[in-house]
């Protein structure tokens, strides 16, 4: 399967219009950060999303994606779901409704932000969802097995996902142990590193490098970073074998 990062950023410590930080000033493509969000691709042509934030048209546009078969939500924060409207594209070219799939908890946020999707008398040519709930037990869309992954974002729970040897987490300051016993023996792993300093609910950069220790993928990437962490390059140069910052269009392939 192939998975591309939509986006890599985070609305948290974004910079006020015409900041002047070293980040906010690069000339690196790779410091310019959509809010994160990943593009799932199955050789069959089999497409999802895993969030759709603000930025989710933007980011469909710029991958030239035609079809898309699911979102799937990690939480029901905005920067992750304020996008969700623009899957009406994909409605009306495909011609059916959009297959959701989320935590209870995200589902009756989607009902209560796209309220006007979810009426009885609904007006033309709003999205049409159709929604999952998940609980914390494998399910498979079109086939392919696919493991929600419990962990905690402060005292929210989040879903993390594992798509055979690729986990994608983001959004968590806490994984339990029964959630570290899914992410066991993995290729790829992806992980929220916000910044160096300590944060409530994200993990912080060394926190990230001490959780890649433990489950010893044999890749793993930083996503969900903020402007707070430094210019990618600074940081990617000071990061150990096997570890990288994610960015906006890195593709990773992965069974």
């Amino acid at each position: 399967m192939k998975f591309t990062f939509l986006g890599t950023g985070t609305s948290q410590g974004v910079p006020v219009i015409a900041c002047s930080c070293a980040v906010c000033k690069s000339g690196d493509a790779r410091d310019n950060r959509l809010r994160s969000s990943l593009l799932v691709e199955a050789e069959d042509g089999w497409t999802a999303v895993i969030d759709t934030g603000p930025d989710f048209r933007q980011q469909m546009l710029r991958e030239g994606t035609r079809r898309l078969d699911a979102v799937l939500f990690t939480h029901h924060h905005k920067d992750h779901i304020a996008g969700l409207d623009d899957v009406r594209a994909f409605n009306f070219s495909q011609g059916r409704p959009m297959e959701i799939y989320g935590s209870a908890a995200t589902l009756q946020a989607l009902r209560h932000e796209f309220s006007y999707a979810f009426a009885e008398e609904k007006y033309p040519g709003v999205p049409n969802l159709l929604l999952n709930e998940l609980i914390h037990e494998p399910f498979e869309l079109a086939g392919r097995p696919i493991i929600p992954i419990p962990v905690m974002h402060h005292r929210m729970p989040v879903l993390g996902f594992r798509f055979g040897d690729f986990a994608y987490i983001t959004d968590a300051n806490f994984i339990p142990d029964s959630s570290m016993k899914l992410l066991e023996g993995l290729d790829v792993l992806v992980l929220n590193a916000l910044r160096k300093e300590p944060h409530i609910s994200h993990f912080t950069l060394q926190q990230a490098l001490d959780l890649v220790k433990v489950l010893q993928p044999k890749q793993a990437y930083f996503t969900h970073i903020s402007h707070l962490l430094g210019q990618h390059e600074e940081i990617e140069t000071s990061l150990p074998g096997g570890v990288a910052l994610a960015y906006d269009g890195l593709c990773v392939h992965c069974k």
